[in-house]
């Protein structure tokens, strides 16, 4: 047997060692009290996924409320673009984020990359969902965001996608099943349109009350590979850390504006804050709807939530898109690529919050840290080199830096590096932790007040399985 084959004999045996942990207990029917009222939406095959017949590749979401409608959304940063996400900009551009009621995705093929053609078809996406609105958008405005997910480099079958909304219109006696609707099935189909490589529908709901009134969020999102994203506003400079798609509706009324700095912020915590492969895609997209339709269903009159004339309301309402944003982000690292373990990282003792998420995001996507984190190696070594190799605000300080690992079950942690110093490490301690499928890395700086987290997985030999082939 030639030293080649030996290799591989004994990847494959320590893969079949350790596969991946089962994920379907991650998804589970939620009441449709929960949902978001004002809401119809659905998930259809529209024949994209020709390997997977009658698997949902189409979804539609429709906002009902006689209230008008605020959208925001935050967008990859990478310089290729895919044509939906610039579209969406413009759409969101032109109508300064007020009554756009309507979201079009597909999965299968992602349309970035497909110059002239990508932009006329996701324009075509966008103009075939206005058909349907009830009362159509304004002369000159679009009412509908598209995002698209799968491979990159390919144009899409637009006549099979037009032919399948049209075939969703609820304006039509004849419309076929699914159909539009608000149970948790329509829920759910939706979410199912929006997966690739993962393995469970993310699908989350709450409700919240701020001032005595109740309101609902939910959301779905979907990702599993290429997953680092790095998203912010349609426009601006600021600098904001398969692809990651994800869409939350909400029955609370709030102000365009208001909304766009809610979601900005909540992404920056959240889906800003996840890494499965370090690699950010050319589509990552999040849109957040707002309705109003809770004070229009309790016949009440609500004034708009507004950072600037309501600080309190907003502030509520913020923290809540944000915890609901964490929520779905850990989501998507939970169902990484060939993922076996969820890891915390944790940086404390920062000058800036920049200077803990630049550290959280070094650690979270060193090749040598996540190969270490699935071989249960505590090799705390490649968490130091990573910690020292991001130039913050303020040197850093090497005696006074910790490194800890915490297990997820309350019990002792274990400090592998106290203030610069090596400590002597119990291995079979450190065996205990690292081999659960959810514990985390903290790191003292030693340097400030601040801190910032990030959620990542391991590296696994299945990770170079399914990539290695993702296209055939």
């Amino acid at each position: 047997m030639s030293a080649a084959s030996r290799i591989s004999k004994r990847l494959v045996s320590t893969f079949t060692q350790r596969p991946t942990p089962p994920k379907s207990h991650l998804h589970s029917p939620l009441p449709s009290s929960s949902f978001p009222k004002g809401y119809i939406l659905t998930g259809t095959h529209c024949g994209i996924k020709k390997k997977k017949p009658g698997i949902p590749d189409l979804a539609l979401i429709l906002s009902t409320s006689p209230h008008p409608t605020s959208a925001a959304a935050c967008f990859t940063r990478n310089a290729f673009k895919a044509a939906p996400v610039l579209v969406s900009q413009q759409v969101l551009e032109g109508s300064g984020g007020r009554d756009v009621r309507a979201l079009v995705v597909n999965s299968g093929c992602a349309n970035a990359v497909t110059g002239k053609k990508g932009m006329e078809d996701a324009w075509g996406m966008v103009r075939a969902v206005d058909q349907l609105l009830e009362p159509p958008p304004s002369e000159g405005k679009n009412a509908t965001l598209v995002m698209s997910t799968g491979v990159i480099g390919q144009n899409l079958p637009i006549d099979k996608i037009i032919k399948g909304i049209q075939s969703l219109s609820p304006k039509s006696p004849t419309t076929q099943e699914p159909k539009l609707a608000s149970n948790f099935e329509s829920w759910e189909l939706a979410a199912k349109a929006f997966m690739t490589t993962d393995t469970f529908p993310k699908l989350r709901s709450r409700t919240f009350t701020i001032k005595g009134k109740e309101y609902r969020m939910a959301g779905m999102d979907k990702g599993a590979g290429m997953i680092h994203p790095n998203m912010g506003p349609p426009s601006g400079t600021g600098q904001l850390h398969a692809t990651l798609l994800a869409c939350i509706l909400t029955d609370a009324a709030i102000s365009p504006r208001s909304l766009q700095s809610a979601l900005t912020y909540a992404v920056d915590r959240s889906f800003n804050s996840i890494s499965v492969d370090g690699d950010m895609s050319t589509n990552d997209t999040i849109v957040v709807l707002a309705n109003g339709a809770a004070a229009a269903a309790a016949s009440q009159s609500q004034e708009e939530i507004d950072e600037e004339t309501d600080k309190e309301s907003y502030e509520i309402f913020k923290s809540e898109l944000t915890a609901f944003a964490i929520d779905l982000a850990k989501l998507v690292v939970r169902d990484g690529e060939g993922a076996t373990k969820f890891v915390t990282v944790s940086v404390h003792g920062a000058p800036t919050y920049e200077d803990a998420h630049k550290v959280a995001s070094r650690i979270s996507t060193s090749a040598l840290v996540k190969t270490a984190l699935y071989g249960e190696d505590a090799n705390w070594g490649r968490i130091l080199a990573s910690t020292g190799s991001i130039p913050l605000s303020t040197p850093l300080l090497p005696h006074k830096v910790s490194v800890s690992f915490i297990p997820s079950d309350s019990t002792s942690p274990l400090p592998v590096l106290l203030n610069g110093e090596p400590e002597i490490v119990d291995e079979v301690r450190a065996k205990e932790i690292l081999e659960k499928e959810e514990f985390e890395v903290r790191v003292e700086l030693g340097m400030g007040d601040e801190s910032a987290v990030y959620w990542t997985c391991d590296l696994s030999y299945e990770y170079v399985s399914i990539n290695g082939d993702y296209r055939s």
